[in-house]
């Protein structure tokens, strides 16, 4: 769920702020360790991140008072490193070559209409008594969420088509305050119950605001920054925001699952977990497989079809686990099904890196590249 800073190939002048910080450097190799650290924290010890979660008053009693959430403003904090992160010289490639593009855009909102309904149908079998609405909702607050930053940094990996994966998360972010709400609303039918009329709410409420103020503004500020300020103030805030970006996203990942490890520990419900890991490796194995076909029929070539298949798969779990506690704070269960699809993601990534580098090893060079070499 931690996202990490977006690589570029091109930009000469992209920071390098694991040569300066060497407690980041630190964290980034041992990413996994320290992200199991967070969650035996908040199973251990959840009380801070409840404290946490809940709004806090600031400013004058009375007079000027002002709730913060500390999740939003961490998560807010995360997405503005990420834009000041953005390679802006990458995107005018896209130019010569949109078609990867507007697909990933069009499946990533198209794939929760095709997926979301056939698990419902499924999970509406179970004796569950409201039909698993309660699952289907995490789902449909995942799958409505943009383009996760990580999805850069697993194309990097894989040598991929940068520019496309750039692309879809500015892209999606974007237009993110239409298609969350329209996203939440169009699958709201699928729920029973109080869920129903909850999530309708989000829908007309929280999901405008939410997308516009804790998603869009905090990217776009940072992409401002890097665009109008000096390179080398620009630099240092960038090193400076990514070192402060990565703890903070580790905070956040504690906050969100302090609100339902901490319970689960005391009252263990091995159903739900059960029930949690299996909706959210349906819904991650269907959007990845449905990403890497549409890439097949659309004839996209290696690079752009693994961006697009990382895209169609990855979803801002963070964003997300911050909207069910904005919106649905008193059911931190459905958090759970969030939680395990935030690291079944990074799986799922992993093995699309490496299928893409195997294709590579087998005698694939892509885009008029010899020899497999990385620009710099």
């Amino acid at each position: 769920m931690c996202p990490q800073p977006m690589k570029c190939t091109t930009d000469r002048q992209q920071p390098q702020p694991a040569r300066r910080f060497r407690p980041y450097d630190l964290l980034r190799r041992r990413l996994g360790v320290v992200i199991a650290l967070a969650y035996a924290a908040a199973a251990l010890l959840p009380v801070p991140g409840l404290w946490l979660r809940r709004p806090h008053l600031v400013g004058i009693p009375g007079l000027a008072e002002l709730s913060l959430r500390t999740p939003q403003l961490l998560l807010a904090l995360v997405l503005f490193s990420a834009g000041l992160q953005v390679p802006l010289r990458e995107l005018r490639l896209l130019l010569r070559r949109p078609a990867a593009l507007v697909a990933g855009l069009v499946l990533h909102v198209v794939a929760p209409l095709l997926i979301v309904p056939g698990v419902a149908f499924a999970l509406r079998q179970s004796p569950d008594r409201d039909g698993g609405s309660g699952m289907v909702a995490a789902m449909i607050l995942i799958v409505a969420m943009p383009v996760a930053a990580g999805a850069t940094v697993w194309t990097a990996k894989g040598d991929g088509d940068q520019p496309t994966a750039v692309g879809l998360v500015l892209a999606s972010t974007l237009v993110s305050p239409i298609t969350v709400p329209l996203t939440l609303a169009a699958l709201c039918p699928l729920l029973r119950g109080d869920y129903a009329g909850r999530l309708a709410d989000a829908a007309q409420t929280a999901g405008h605001a939410f997308a516009l103020t804790s998603v869009v503004l905090p990217c776009g500020a940072g992409m401002l920054c890097r665009l109008l300020l000096p390179r080398r103030m620009s630099g240092r805030l960038a090193e400076t925001a990514v070192a402060v970006a990565l703890p903070a996203s580790l905070l956040l990942t504690y906050v969100n699952a302090s609100g339902v490890l901490g319970p689960f520990i005391r009252h263990p419900r091995p159903v739900l977990l059960a029930a949690a890991l299996a909706v959210a490796a349906t819904v991650c194995g269907l959007s990845f497989t449905l990403g890497r076909l549409a890439a097949h029929a659309l004839r996209l070539d290696a690079r752009a079809g693994a961006s697009v298949t990382l895209a169609c798969g990855m979803n801002n779990s963070s964003a997300s686990a911050v909207l069910i506690t904005t919106t649905l704070p008193d059911r931190p269960q459905i958090l759970l099904p969030v939680l395990a699809y935030g690291l079944l993601q990074k799986v799922a990534a992993g093995r699309v890196v490496r299928g893409f580098g195997a294709r590579k090893g087998a005698g694939w060079e892509g885009g008029g590249r010899e020899g497999g070499g990385r620009e710099v």
